[in-house]
């Protein structure tokens, strides 16, 4: 049987104290632009521990230090052809990341941000995504019910 190869990510479910989520706006040009409201992180590099990785993405795309311990909250693992490049599927650690509200910006610059698709970031409170009729997506898909 030939092995299944898995893209390990690591992602943060960050709240601010109203209960907003911060969530990067991903425009997916293989699905003819398909966009993805998600969940900041990234693939855990050969040597990393996925909370060196939390850490280095959290810094890259929204500017957060990690605090020294996060919960972690979910194990997802999907296993689809072409979910993930060169993947059989992915792996997404995601961890809960309490903090104030701040102005979101990382590291990396917008044309790097942009070489991940990354064209935004938004504070977005439940019910905005609960209510939201638009063509966009929200990975995961129930994230008008984080607590």
């Amino acid at each position: 049987m030939p092995s299944v190869k898995r893209r390990h990510s690591v992602r943060a479910i960050i709240l601010d104290k109203d209960g907003r989520v911060l969530l990067c706006r991903f425009v997916i040009p293989e699905l003819a632009g398909t966009v993805v409201w998600a969940t900041p992180g990234g693939k855990i590099e050969t040597g990393e521990t996925p909370l060196a990785t939390l850490s280095r993405e959290l810094q890259e795309e929204v500017g957060l230090a990690v605090p020294a311990d996060p919960p972690h909250v979910w194990h997802q693992e999907v296993v689809a052809p072409g979910h993930a490049e060169g993947y059989d599927g992915i792996i997404n650690d995601y961890f809960l990341v309490r903090t104030a509200a701040f102005k979101p910006r990382g590291t990396l610059s917008y044309d790097q941000l942009a070489a991940e698709c990354i064209s935004g970031l938004k504070w977005w409170p439940p019910h905005e995504i609960a209510s939201y009729a638009g063509s966009d997506l929200f990975s995961p898909r129930d994230l008008e019910v984080v607590p």
